[in-house]
């Protein structure tokens, strides 16, 4: 679409409304009618004056001024119309009454009707203008018409099939149609009952057989009207996977045609359909046809509708029929290429419920369908009693067929909800095993974190342990040798046993503190493997702890109390594999998760205690082989962290150090490499 800003703008300016242009329209029409307005204004200022008058009040119906034949008039008492000097205009309807123009404002009245024909003139000068600039852009015009009545239809199709939730066909050219849940489009989709229909791949005709007001006749409406609906490019009212053909024609027979003016009666009107169908239907034709044969004797009504299918199916067509008789029910059963469908009818309420179910003939169902009525039972009983033997085995076949079709369709619907409930089984179960393993890798993932802990603090202790055997070595000589090699042993003890308990799962895991922790109280530092003191009092969830001359603030849920010294034999005789439960904090605000063994936290400290901690807690990491350390010196005033900066320039153990990226806690902490 291409648009005209020119004229549009030209339009929207020169057009107030469908009766009258615009003052805007042209400079002349604007100022013709600012004339008249002015020339309006002075003739009724001149009239006023006129109808105020003591002489002129006498004669005057009434002190109005009104309008007759576009002209300015007053009204005037029949008995004064000679009083007044005038032209008379109209009378009223009881003659009581005359609108007499005065010779005073003749010449003003004269003068406001030439402006209102300039105006007239300058108004179609305008319309012409306008006009010869819409035909200059006809085709531009035309063409975008077209484009928004094509559009138009679009968004139309697209409206209706989101209002009958539709959706779009797969398009064939061979004749296969294939109907999922098809809805008619016209009934309430309340109370629609959907339909699926296979036509033109395993068989080419299809017979539709079952009781009165059982639905044959909509089956048939729905497959013509979907049908139709796909080739003007309609969405169809079905669901996914639907297919329909196109056809160059579709023919139908359905409702009763008799007419008295053209001589005609039921079976005459459905034979001349018939007739001009098998003279239009080839292969490339739908044909559907409503109750074929009937109107007439039912032996030769059946036998004419077999020799129609059987003529339409050498012609190519396919086909769609409805019927009553039973020869056509044998019919579909012993022909190939031919097919029974049947409204299903509920023998138990005697009702129709409106499914068409393919592949098996239905029954008419007229005596139950009568006697539901209030037909009198001994006249049901005669009827049945008039059939045929042959008829009546037929029938009593088709109903067990029927009763026979329905416990598969039951076992089969229970069948389906067995499948869905042992596929959700099998699905829980397989959620759960999943879980499991997660579980299970999880807990392997612990133990292995334990296990590497168990041994860094153990390479820890020994390390310290030997540093206290060299020390002992040099001294061997002093006076007090003896009593430090009790003191180191002593020490040795309550390390091992310390790596014991810390590896002690089941403890660790439950532990609570038996009471509040208090300033002087010896605690271990689980995640640290060290002894240390309580200091402070603890605030919230975190206390300060000394470790020897280095203060640290660690989680209270990260403590234990230190306990008495445990029975070593005893410890040794329990069989059973120690662990270690490895917790991971969280570091300064913003930190991501870091271990506790290799961070030190100086939050609090002065710069000259800070810097003591870091010299302690470097020099303890430099000898269980830590290669990178965190000090979580926090963000403040930052003079913490400038004196901590302007030391560690100055340490020979220091390789680099760096501020802490987002998710180490930032500008809160600082990371450490050692040489």
């Amino acid at each position: 679409m291409q648009p005209n800003p020119y004229l549009a703008d030209l339009l929207e300016r020169s057009i107030e409304n469908e009766e009258r242009l615009a003052d805007a329209a042209s400079p002349a029409l604007g100022q013709i009618r600012r004339k008249i307005t002015q020339a309006g204004l002075k003739l009724r200022e001149k009239l006023e004056k006129m109808i105020r008058s003591a002489a002129m009040q006498t004669y005057l119906q009434e002190q109005i001024i009104t309008i007759r034949d576009g002209r300015y008039v007053i009204p005037v008492k029949a008995e004064h119309r000679g009083d007044v000097a005038g032209l008379i205009h109209d009378t009223s309807a009881t003659g009581q009454t005359y609108f007499i123009e005065p010779m005073a404002i003749v010449d003003a009245n004269n003068d406001i009707r030439l402006l209102e024909t300039q105006e007239q003139e300058e108004i179609e000068r305008i319309i012409s203008k306008l006009c010869a600039e819409c035909g200059a852009c006809a085709d531009q015009l035309i063409q975008g018409y077209e484009i928004a009545a094509e559009l138009n239809l679009y968004f139309a199709k697209a409206s209706l099939g989101a209002m009958q939730k539709g959706m779009i066909p797969q398009v064939s050219e061979d004749g296969t149609m294939l109907l999922k849940k098809a809805r008619h489009p016209l009934i309430d989709p309340k109370t629609v009952v959907p339909i699926t229909l296979e036509l033109g791949q395993d068989y080419h005709a299809l017979i539709i057989t079952g009781p009165n007001t059982g639905g044959k006749t909509v089956a048939l409406k729905t497959v013509g009207l979907l049908t139709a609906m796909a080739m003007c490019g309609l969405m169809i009212p079905a669901s996914e996977g639907s297919v329909i053909s196109v056809f160059d024609r579709i023919l139908v027979d359905i409702g009763d045609r008799q007419s008295i003016e053209y001589n005609l009666s039921t079976f005459s009107a459905h034979t001349l359909q018939d007739i001009a169908i098998i003279q239009n239907a080839d292969e490339h034709t739908l044909v559907l046809i409503d109750e074929l044969g009937s109107g007439t004797d039912p032996v030769e009504g059946a036998a004419l509708a077999v020799a129609v299918i059987e003529r339409l199916r050498l012609q190519g067509a396919e086909l769609i029929v409805t019927t009553h008789y039973q020869e056509l029910k044998r019919y579909a059963l012993e022909t190939p290429d031919v097919e029974n469908a049947s409204c299903e009818f509920d023998l138990e309420t005697l009702k129709p419920t409106y499914r068409l179910v393919i592949g098996s003939p239905g029954k008419s169902n007229a005596f139950a369908i009568a006697g539901s009525l209030g037909m009198p039972e001994d006249v049901i009983a005669e009827a049945k009693r008039l059939i045929s033997s042959e008829n009546q085995r037929f029938e009593q076949a088709v109903e067990q067929l029927d009763r026979a079709r329905a416990e598969h369709e039951k076992a089969l619907s229970e069948l389906n909800r067995m499948q869905q409930s042992i596929a959700m089984h099998e699905k829980e179960v397989r959620e759960q095993a999943a879980l499991l393993e997660q579980k299970r890798e999880e807990e392997l993932t612990k133990i292995r974190t334990q296990a590497r802990r168990i041994v860094e603090q153990t390479v820890t202790e020994s390390n310290a342990l030997l540093e206290e055997l060299r020390d002992l070595k040099k001294q061997k000589d002093s006076a007090d040798f003896a009593q430090k090699i009790n003191a180191a042993k002593q020490h040795s003890n309550q390390t091992i046993d310390r790596l014991y308990e810390n590896s002690d799962t089941d403890e660790q895991g439950d532990y609570q503190l038996p009471r509040k922790l208090e300033i002087g109280d010896s605690v271990l530092i689980v995640s640290m493997g060290r002894s240390g003191t309580v200091i402070a009092e603890p605030s919230g969830k975190v206390v300060t702890v000394q470790i020897g001359a280095m203060k640290t603030r660690v989680p209270i849920e990260n403590l234990r109390l230190e306990k008495k010294q445990p029975d070593r034999n005893a410890q040794k005789q329990q069989k059973k594999v120690h662990t270690t439960v490895v917790r991971s904090e969280k570091g300064g605000r913003g930190s991501g998760v870091r271990s506790g063994v290799n961070e030190v936290d100086i939050r609090g400290c002065t710069v000259d205690e800070g810097i003591m901690m870091v010299e302690n807690f470097i020099a303890g990491s430099l000898l269980t082989g830590l290669e990178t350390v965190t000090i979580i010196h926090g963000k403040g005033t930052g003079a913490l962290r400038k004196g901590i900066h302007d030391h560690l320039r100055r340490m020979k153990q220091v390789k680099s150090f760096r501020p802490g990226v987002y998710g180490e806690g930032e500008d809160g902490v600082t990371i450490v490499t050692l040489k």
